[in-house]
């Protein structure tokens, strides 16, 4: 079975302050529904408030990122799924019940992973 990671960045989740709480609710049920399912990996969120660190290959580290890179934000969700297809179907569930679109990207195999 091959990994598949559905995120969306922190801005595209635009949904007024009343109904915040039952995007939280829905978005909560279909992640309990992955699961039920067998499929669920990982799921969260980045930390907005913990800046950072880059580690260097000599092993030395720097509060910061890759220089010009964007610093990642959002929700994150790592599915093991049978197909593309079922993947496809699982970020429709997950757009849906967040009310934003999300992006679905397909880990490459590792065996030693």
């Amino acid at each position: 079975m091959t990994k598949y990671l559905i995120s969306f960045p922190g801005e595209a989740m635009v949904v007024p302050e009343e109904e915040f709480e039952a995007v939280v609710e829905t978005s909560h049920a279909a992640i309990e529904e992955a699961k039920s399912a067998g499929v669920y990996v990982f799921g969260g969120a980045i930390n907005d408030g913990v800046e950072p660190v880059l580690v260097a290959g000599d092993g030395t580290f720097t509060e910061g990122t890759y220089p010009g890179h964007k610093l990642p934000n959002g929700g994150y969700l790592i599915l093991e799924l049978p197909s593309r297809e079922a993947a496809l179907e699982w970020a429709a569930k997950i757009a849906v019940a967040c009310r934003c679109s999300q992006e679905l990207r397909e880990f490459h195999y590792d065996p030693v992973s």
